[in-house]
Parts: C-alpha cells; sequence; structure tokens
C-alpha cells in the first residue's frame, strides 16, 4: 500500500497547522520569560499532563518499543525501565511537589534555592548547564535518526530526487528526510514557546489515540483469524536468569540475533542493573529536559504532582495498544515486511513497515501526521528546554544581564537554531537508535544520579560536592563507551556512580557548608525528607510550630503502589490485543486495588501550599 492523495493532503494540512500556531502565539509567548519558557504558569495540569504524556509518544521510541514487543512480547515490559519509566511514580509521590515549591525557571536557576549564591554555585550552575545541554543534544539525535528512518520507507527517495537540485547518497536519505521535518519543529517551537508546543501536543495525542485503538482493533481482527507462532515464553513477562524460553530457532531465526545484538541474553542480571540504576536515577528527580520544564510550568505544587500521576494514565494505555497492535500485525504477517536494509535485517524498521503494509488509505495519513507530531512535539519540547539553558542560565546570567528586548529575541533564534543543528549533526553520526538511548540512559544519566540524590536528602552537601560529582560522572560517560564498545552500557553505571559519588562527599567535605540562611529557606519551603536532622533544630528553633516531613515510609509505600499500577496499565492492552482473557482480568483486579489504595494514601493527601518566594527579583523578558 502507497500513500494517497488524501494521506498526503492529511499530512500537509497538519504541517500548516502547526506553523499556524507558531505564528498565532508568537505575542503570547513574547509577554516576559515565564509566558515563554513556562507558558506564564497559566496551563491547566491536565493538558500539561497531556502534553508530557504526549512528548512521550515519540517516533523514537515507539520504533524501538514495538522492536521490543516483537523480539521480547510480554517481557518488553521491564525493558524501559532502563529510562527509567517508572521515575513518572517517583515524581508522581513526591519529587513534584518539591521541585515546584522552588518556584523557578530552569533546573540550572534551582541550584541557588538550593546552594544560594556562595563560594562554587558558579561551577555547580554551569555544569547543570552542560549537562542539560548535552542531554537535549541527545534527545535531538535520538529524535532525528527515528524520523528520518520512519519516513524513508514511505516517501521513496526516487520520487522526490527529480525535484531536487542535488543528490544525495543512499545511505544519507533517512538523514536528508530527518533535516526537512525538523525544520518545521523547530520553527514551531521557537515562535511559540511552552504554550504553542503544549497546545500542539494535545493536539497530537487525541490523532495518536484515535490512530492508535484503530489499528488495536484491526490487530484483534486479524488475530481472530490466524494465530500467532512465537516461543512459548513471548506470552509472559516472567522470567529466570536468561532467556531460554525465547528462542526463535525455526520461527524467524534471525531474531535470535537480535537478543544477542542487545545484549539482553542474561536477563536477570540485566533486570537488576536497572532497577538498581532506575531506583537511583528515580530519586534523583527528573533530568534537566522537557519533563522538568513541564513540572515547573505547573499552577501549584498539588497540580504538579497531578500532572506527573497522570501521564502514565493517559500514555501507556493508548501507547501500548498502538505497539501491541502493529507487533501483532507484524508477528502475523512477517513475510510481507520489507526489513532489509544495506547492513541485513533492521527489526527497528518494524512499525513502519506495518504501517504501509496494513493501514487503510485516510487512517495512515491521520496516523502519519500524528507519528510527525509525535516527532515535532518531542523535538520542540526538549528544544525549549534547551533554549531555556542557553538564554536564561547563560546568556542572561554571564553575557548580557541587561539586554535589549531585540538582543533577547535574536538571541533566541540564535540558541534554537544552533542546538537543532548540533543535533542533527549528532544525529547524522549515530549508529541506530538503540545506541543513542542506551548512551543517554545509561552513560550520561550515570553522571548525573549520585549529585541530584544528595541535593534533596544530605544537608552537608554544597555547591563544590555538586559540582565535583557531576564533573567525575559526566567525563568518565563520555570516555567510557569510546573504550568499551562491545559493552553494554548499562553494566559500567555501578563504576560512573561510585566515581560521582566520590567526587560528591570529597568536593562538600573539602569545602564549608552551604549558608545557613540558605538552607534553612530551602529545607523550609520545599520540606523534603532525608538527612536534615541539623537544619530542621535550626527551623523549629526560630518557629517551633515547624513539622519536618514524615512521609518518607507513606511515599516509598505509595512507590512500589504505582509501580505496580503502572505496570498493570502497560499489560492491560497487551492482553487485550492478543486475547489473554484470564490473565487481562486479574490485571484489572490489580489495578483496580491499586487504584482505590492511592486514592486514600495520595490523591487524599495532596498538598494544599502555593509556594510565592522567589529566588532573585523577576526581570523583563521579550520572548519575540
Amino acid at each position: 500500500m502507497k500513500l494517497t492523495t488524501v494521506d498526503v493532503c492529511i499530512i500537509l494540512v497538519y504541517l500548516v497547522a502547526v506553523v499556524v500556531l507558531g505564528l498565532v502565539l508568537k505575542k503570547r509567548a513574547s509577554k516576559d520569560k515565564e509566558a515563554y519558557m513556562l507558558g506564564g504558569k497559566t496551563l491547566p495540569w491536565y493538558m500539561l499532563g497531556l502534553s508530557n504524556a504526549s512528548d512521550m509518544f515519540d517516533i523514537s521510541g515507539t520504533m524501538w518499543m514495538v522492536t521490543l514487543a516483537f523480539v521480547y512480547g510480554m517481557k518488553s515490559l521491564w525493558i524501559p525501565w532502563l529510562w527509567p519509566v517508572f521515575n513518572q511514580i517517583f515524581m508522581m509521590m513526591y519529587l513534584s511537589v518539591w521541585l515546584r515549591r522552588s518556584n523557578v525557571t530552569t533546573g540550572a536557576e534551582w541550584i541557588n534555592t538550593r546552594f544560594g549564591y556562595g563560594k562554587g554555585v558558579l561551577a555547580s550552575h554551569t555544569i547543570v548547564v552542560v549537562f542539560a545541554i548535552l542531554s537535549c543534544l541527545g534527545f535531538l539525535a535520538y529524535g532525528f535518526v527515528g524520523l528520518g528512518k520512519f519516513v524513508e520507507i514511505f516517501i521513496p527517495f526516487s520520487s522526490v530526487s527529480p525535484y531536487l537540485p542535488f543528490s544525495v547518497p543512499a545511505e544519507y536519505v533517512a538523514h536528508f528526510y530527518g533535516v526537512v521535518f525538523t525544520a518545521f519543529a523547530v520553527f514551531y517551537a521557537i515562535l511559540g514557546g511552552m504554550t504553542s508546543i503544549v497546545i500542539g501536543d494535545v493536539l497530537k495525542y487525541v490523532i495518536m489515540t484515535i490512530a492508535a485503538f484503530v489499528i488495536a482493533y484491526i490487530a484483534m481482527q486479524n488475530l481472530a483469524v490466524k494465530s500467532l507462532n512465537v516461543p512459548e515464553g513471548w506470552f509472559t513477562p516472567f522470567f529466570g536468569a536468561t532467556l531460554n524460553d525465547l528462542n526463535w530457532t525455526g520461527i524467524i531465526n534471525e531474531v535470535n540475533a537480535k537478543i544477542r545484538e542487545d545484549k539482553f541474553t542474561l536477563f536477570g542480571i540485566f533486570f537488576m542493573m536497572m532497577l538498581f540504576k532506575g531506583t537511583l536515577a528515580s530519586l534523583a528527580g527528573p533530568a534537566p529536559n522537557y519533563d522538568m520544564q513541564k513540572v515547573l510550568s505547573t499552577k501549584s505544587p498539588q497540580d504538579a504532582a497531578k500532572m506527573s500521576g497522570f501521564v502514565s494514565i493517559f500514555l501507556l494505555p493508548v501507547r501500548y495498544a498502538m505497539i501491541m497492535g502493529f507487533t501483532v500485525l507484524a508477528l502475523l504477517h512477517y513475510d510481507q515486511l520489507n526489513l532489509q536494509s544495506a547492513t541485513g535485517i533492521d527489526f527497528e524498521k518494524i512499525l513502519p513497515a506495518a504501517i504501509l503494509q496494513f493501514v487503510p488509505a485516510g487512517l495512515m495519513g491521520l496516523l502519519l501526521a500524528g507519528l510527525l507530531a509525535a516527532f515535532m512535539g518531542t523535538f520542540a519540547g526538549t528544544l525549549n528546554a534547551a533554549q531555556a539553558y542557553l538564554v536564561n542560565d547563560i546568556y542572561l546570567k554571564y553575557v548580557n544581564p541587561n539586554a535589549s528586548n531585540k538582543r533577547i529575541s535574536n538571541m533566541n533564534y540564535i540558541s534554537g537554531l544552533g542546538v537543532a543543528v548540533v543535533g542533527v549533526l549528532m544525529g547524522l553520526f549515530a549508529k541506530d537508535v538503540n545506541s543513542i538511548l542506551q548512551w543517554i540512559v545509561s552513560a550520561l544519566y550515570g553522571g548525573y544520579v549520585a549529585a541530584n540524590v544528595l541535593k534533596w536528602h544530605w544537608w552537608r552537601f554544597n555547591a563544590t560536592g555538586f559540582f565535583w560529582g557531576m564533573l567525575a560522572g559526566i567525563v568518565p560517560a563520555l570516555i567510557l563507551p569510546l573504550i568499551f564498545k562491545e559493552t553494554l552500557e548499562l553494566y559500567y553505571f555501578p563504576v560512573l556512580f561510585l566515581l560521582s559519588l566520590a567526587g560528591c562527599i570529597i568536593g562538600s567535605l573539602s569545602a564549608p557548608p552551604t549558608e545557613e540562611a540558605t538552607l534553612k529557606s530551602f529545607y523550609k519551603n520545599i520540606r523534603p525528607w532525608g538527612f536534615w536532622k541539623p537544619i530542621d533544630a535550626l527551623v523549629k528553633k526560630e518557629d517551633p510550630a515547624f513539622e519536618e516531613n514524615k512521609n518518607f515510609k507513606l511515599d516509598a509505600f505509595n512507590v512500589v503502589i504505582g509501580v505496580i499500577a503502572q505496570c498493570c496499565l502497560t499489560l492491560l492492552p497487551m492482553y487485550l490485543i492478543t486475547r489473554l482473557n484470564s490473565q487481562l482480568f486479574v490485571t484489572i483486579a490489580i489495578l483496580s486495588v491499586c487504584l482505590l489504595i492511592l486514592k486514600k494514601t495520595w490523591w487524599n493527601r495532596l498538598p494544599k501550599d502555593n509556594p510565592t518566594f522567589e529566588n532573585k527579583p523577576k526581570r523583563a523578558f521579550a520572548g519575540h
């Protein structure tokens, strides 16, 4: 099946719509700094939740997860813990509340909330900006690679080349398409700021939901007349030390090579490493990217918690309905898919190949528009976060604090275009989607975790410790992948973590504690639990009525219940589409119990406070 005129028209209408959206919201975004970067903190939490879920519903991630479901079946439930996906549960239960109480614009600006303006703060501020920009560039490259591979299947270059004044080598056709569609994302993101991104994301979510349920229905209809031919272990999420029950010999022999290439064969060890790394990464709080910006954009701490909590509800059932629908269709009709590439079979092409083969005209245009929107939304959100750091935390802070409105406007354009260009260049040199993902979530974030866990929970941790801890993690994260090229990045996460932790502790103890006034302000306003006893005593001396946060055990309990519920939300569409009815009913029962518990232990206990303190005086800002 090829693209019809109707499909092309639907895609063109969407592309025009996002350009118009950026132009319409240009004036609102130019009101001030908060309006551009955070939507003025006036957007409803459910729209921000939809937007955040929509940003996570990206082309590259969906291609990767369809590949995982195809190869690993129900066991693919666990592999996204590499992100880790359950960090949304930690944020939902308490971290989003703590972050929103800071009332800042970016994660780098948050440094002043925690460490004040004393010795070492400049270096800490700088290292956060460096990490934020590195991670943003990694995600931009990740999206770029996935988009190019996706579009290449639907628009053969032979149909485009007669209209171009230049030729493109076959190995760079995917990159050519990536550049073209990236340009649209850059345009509306730079013009409209956070508000245009959120509204565009909500539109994208509606399109993707319709497409996901139609694909799921088509898959279930196909499965009613033909059964899946997969290994026995494909149907269960449970596993042992290895993946011996996932032997594809005699079914699709090439899948065995894919499992070895992924380095997931020792699945028991792999899972324990994911859980160890994922728990620490979740305790650290959100990385300084679009996820953090959405939390900071909410109206209040209560809304921040609701927004993070509903991301899983908005995202997982819809996304996995689409993922499992395409997985089932691809398995039933594998012989009809063309997965060949210059280097052999490319399983990351399963999603676009299945769309081309099984989705009817009209719906294909809608689905492609939604998936292009998915790329653009994620790309735009990441770009917005990178812009915030470059303009707010470098240019306005160090280079030109008194810049004119016209100069700031130009810097937004320049920084946005510059980040997009560098992200695309990184994508040109990337091997595939999975290789970039592994580097981001396992190596780069390995240098982030230790310092960002301690910043919440240890009073003696200071700006000097933060800087050396981040540096001791980030530098090895950039070097080790070059040395251990054949090793899964996740396996040297403990080395990165220990190096970073040593840097944190040695750096903190080699410098004086953070100023007492800053620590008291942070502890009293953010109200974290952890090792804060000396500061708690000082605060209570001034305010005997103050009560410390005693919710550690409750938060930990809620996290466990929340992770179970999140797993159930993922398994529901997987069991529904594959017609595993007994497992489906058990999953529904477990999910219902979890939701009833969380209604009492989380929803009914959400905080009512609305922070008003600022870390520095506001200044005027004209986005455009």
